[in-house]
């Protein structure tokens, strides 16, 4: 209608009065007023469109990162207590219990399945990178909790190492398994062995290793090609390392060229490419040198006989991430798949990640220690900045008078709001910390520069609704002959509590996120048990994400991940929270 009375007034001939509705030119104007509505639409729709599919994107990818951080995977193995093994010497109190050598038993219980594992170097591999250093606290704590188990043999979890679960996760490497169609000859079953198959069972693998040396013998190229280009910028007495690694890339790219290029014969299999390994006759043959139909290798886990392998009884393996490329040698998969084979290995929900607190090794590292700091913390910042925050939006808004005096103040509390949260921490590491000597990293500091930052936000929030509160209500108060102060405080702030209680929850959500402020007051301290006073160091849950995040274990990736996932939680809930109040309690007026 608007634009039809704007049209009509430009169309108007000032001779005879009329509007001209049917010219050229007005309809050509018209057209085009609807087209630029039509364009405003598609591009609001586009952009909200853009929105939605980059929080898609952004909420997806920390689920896929996150989710495996609420599973883990552990050894369900019958474990032997007697007071030998365990080291307590006959005593049974709960202090002998606790010194107790409780990682023997899990020991002794593997080494009855793998006998094969008897150098230092293999038990090291073994116990110290699969098995968790906790493997042995499930057994602990159910022998503290009944003594009489001792000398008995109780089945008990035993805890994998972090590089351990992100196996069985699937995050260490990709794997192809077929079944073998002809039939084999093996010559041992220990040591150096040779797999003669009856027909070129192995081809498929031949070519694709080969494919793979073209592709490493593409990235050296390209190495020896960023060395060319680096070394004219570098130092004179720098220049000769640098030229040397360049000769090493270029021969590497030429020789791993020229075994690619090579029509049949053997290829000899490397760190540099993934890895082949034959399970045949209940063991497992790690391939050293690849032909079509004969392979020659190396015995990871023996063999039960040398009989003929049939078709259908044997089958070939490959780790399609090479092994100089990951964490886990062939050698240590192999034990991580017999332990699966032996039903020993299972996996649940990760409780410990809610019940543990921060730990360097990433198996055992929990939210605990954040979660109550955090808590501890809100606790503080409610407890301060709410009551103060409505009664200096009461005073405000009802009782202060209106002069230069409160215009600045009014001034002054909107700047605060928009102040960067990282100034408020500079101010608590001045003025909480330096001049009065509170306890750094507590969480008594973090609430006071926490209530410091949202304060602000909840006066004006209060403001706000005590503003929306029609003035009719107190013109009735008052008129019943209440006085300014029963008027205000009986009827306009229960009637505007709904809308501060909103503002409330949205300022302490924006607070459970902050972390620069904290971090510069000191909260950034390792927490192995969760705060029980205010004045206890402690860390935030924002922080622990920060100092996750820094770390290279590529499960504490997964732990930052999933700590995100929960405190996404906590601020969905604590926003859905201020929308129920508001619908919940909302007045119409």
């Amino acid at each position: 209608m608007t634009d039809l009375t704007n049209t009509a007034a430009t169309n108007v001939n000032r001779k005879t009065g009329a509007v001209d509705f049917q010219s050229d030119a007005w309809q050509s104007r018209l057209t085009k007023r609807y087209a630029a509505e039509r364009r405003f639409k598609t591009y609001g729709m586009l952009a909200i469109a853009f929105a939605g599919l980059f929080i898609v994107f952004l909420v997806s990818d920390i689920l896929i990162k996150g989710l495996p951080a609420f599973r883990e995977h552990k050894l369900t193995l019958p474990l032997a207590t007697t007071q030998q093994l365990i080291g307590t010497n006959g005593k049974s109190d709960r202090e002998s219990l606790m010194q107790a050598d409780w990682m023997a038993p899990v020991r002794e219980s593997i080494r009855e399945q793998f006998p094969e594992v008897t150098s230092r170097g293999q038990r090291s591999k073994f116990y110290n990178e699969l098995i968790s250093l906790s493997g042995g606290d499930d057994l602990r704590s159910k022998v503290i909790a009944d003594p009489s188990l001792i000398g008995k043999s109780v089945k008990a979890d035993v805890l994998l190492s972090d590089d351990a679960d992100l196996y069985f996760k699937g995050n260490i490497t990709r794997r192809l398994e077929r079944v073998a169609n002809g039939t084999a000859t093996v010559t041992g079953t220990t040591g150096d062995v040779v797999v003669t198959a009856t027909g070129p069972e192995f081809t498929a693998d031949l070519v694709r290793i080969r494919a793979e040396l073209a592709h490493v013998a593409k990235l050296a190229s390209l190495e020896a090609n960023r060395l060319k280009a680096i070394i004219p910028k570098q130092p004179a007495d720098k220049q000769q390392s640098f030229v040397e690694q360049l000769t090493r890339q270029e021969q590497a790219a030429a020789d791993l060229l020229a075994r690619s290029a090579v029509s049949g014969g053997k290829e000899i299999i490397g760190t540099e490419v993934p890895s082949i390994l034959i399970k045949a006759n209940g063991g497992v043959i790690k391939v050293m040198e690849l032909g079509d139909s004969e392979v020659s290798g190396t015995v990871l886990s023996p063999l039960k006989s040398t009989e003929s392998l049939k078709a259908g009884s044997w089958q070939i393996v490959s780790l399609l991430t090479p092994e100089g490329s990951r964490k886990l040698s062939d050698q240590q998969i192999t034990w991580l798949d017999k332990m699966k084979d032996l039903g020993w290995v299972s996996s649940g929900v990760a409780w410990r990640f809610f019940t543990s607190g921060d730990s360097r090794e990433p198996e055992q590292a929990g939210i605990l220690g954040g979660l109550a700091g955090s808590a501890l913390t809100m606790l503080v910042t409610l407890g301060l900045c709410l009551p103060i925050g409505v009664a200096a939006a009461i005073y405000l808004e009802e009782f202060a008078p209106k002069n230069r005096f409160t215009d600045l103040i009014e001034v002054n509390i909107n700047n605060l709001a928009a102040v960067p949260s990282i100034v408020f921490g500079l101010l608590g590491l001045a003025v909480f910390i330096s001049k009065f000597d509170m306890p750094r990293s507590s969480a008594l500091v973090g609430g006071l520069v926490l209530a410091l930052l949202v304060l602000p936000t909840i006066i004006i929030a209060s403001r706000a609704a005590l503003k929306a509160v029609p003035p009719s209500i107190r013109e009735a108060a008052l008129g019943l002959g209440a006085s300014h102060q029963q008027a205000v405080f009986h009827h306009v702030l229960p009637l505007a509590m709904p809308g501060i209680l909103t503002g409330a929850i949205i300022g302490m959500a924006h607070a459970l996120g902050e972390t620069a402020p904290l971090l510069m007051i000191g909260m950034v301290a390792f927490i192995m048990e969760a705060p029980k006073s205010l004045t206890e160091s402690a860390t935030v849950l924002p922080v622990q994400i920060f100092l996750w995040s820094d770390l290279p274990e590529a499960a504490f990736q997964a732990k930052t991940a999933g700590a995100i996932i929960v405190l996404l939680c906590f601020l969905f809930v604590m926003n859905g929270a201020a929308i129920w109040l508001r619908k919940k309690f909302e007045t119409r007026w």
